[in-house]
C-alpha cells in the first residue's frame, strides 16, 4: 500500500467488509465434514445394505469416496472462495483518497478522491445496525458514485471520513479533474466551501 501512497498522503483506517458474510461457509465448514464422517461411517456398516438389499458389498468404496467428495467440494468450491473473496477485498481511507481493493487474480480498484466528495451517506440494515457495520456511499457528482458494503464500525468509519474531509487544504480543490497542483484527479470538482452535505 505504501508504493500506492501519493507525495504526501498517510493511511488513515485500513479495513475489510464485516465478517458476516462468512457465517454460512463457517457452518458449511463444521457440518460437511461431520455430515461426509457419518455418511462413511453409516454406509461402511452396512446402513445403506439394510435399507437397499440390492446395493453390494463392492459399492462400499464408491460410495465413502462420494461423501469424501462431496465433502471437498463444500470445503474447496463453496467456503474457500468466499473466505478468499472477503480476505481480498479491502478498503483504505487515506487523507486524500478513499479506495477499495477487490479481487487476487483478477484485482481490481475503485478510488474517490476526498476532494471531489459532495455527499458521504451511510445506510443500515437491522442486522448491519445489530452489528455496527452499514453500507457507505460516496457521491462524487457528475453521475460518478462509490459505494463501500458492509463496511465494520461504520460510523468510525464515516467519523474519519468526514474528519479527513475538513483537514483537506483548501488548496486542495479540483478544477475539472486536475488539482490545483497540477496532478490528475480523475474526477471534477465543483465543490465549495459549506457545500458538503455531510449526514
Amino acid at each position: 500500500m505504501r508504493k500506492d501512497l501519493l507525495p504526501g498522503e498517510q493511511v488513515i483506517v485500513m479495513t475489510r467488509p464485516q465478517p458476516r458474510m462468512l457465517f454460512i461457509p463457517a457452518v458449511v465448514f463444521v457440518v460437511a465434514p461431520a455430515l461426509a464422517a457419518f455418511a462413511s461411517a453409516w454406509i461402511i456398516r452396512g446402513g445403506l445394505r439394510d435399507m437397499y438389499p440390492a446395493v453390494s458389498a463392492d459399492w462400499t468404496f464408491w460410495l465413502v469416496a462420494g461423501c469424501v467428495l462431496a465433502a471437498l467440494w463444500a470445503l474447496c468450491g463453496f467456503c474457500l472462495p468466499r473466505l478468499l473473496r472477503w480476505q481480498a477485498t479491502r478498503y483504505f481511507l487515506t487523507s486524500r483518497r478513499i479506495m477499495a481493493r477487490y479481487g487476487i487474480l483478477r484485482r481490481r480498484d475503485q478510488q474517490v478522491f476526498l476532494a471531489s466528495v459532495r455527499n458521504v451517506t451511510v445506510t443500515q440494515t437491522l442486522l448491519q445496525r445489530m452489528l455496527r457495520s452499514g453500507t457507505i456511499s460516496l457521491d462524487a457528482g457528475h453521475q460518478f458514485s462509490a459505494v463501500l458494503r458492509d463496511v465494520p464500525e461504520v460510523a468510525t468509519f464515516h467519523r474519519f471520513v468526514l474528519d479527513a474531509l475538513d483537514e483537506l487544504p483548501k488548496d486542495e480543490f479540483f478544477e475539472w479533474g486536475h488539482a490545483q497542483d497540477g496532478s490528475d484527479a480523475g474526477f471534477p470538482r465543483d465543490v465549495r466551501e459549506g457545500g458538503r452535505d455531510e449526514r
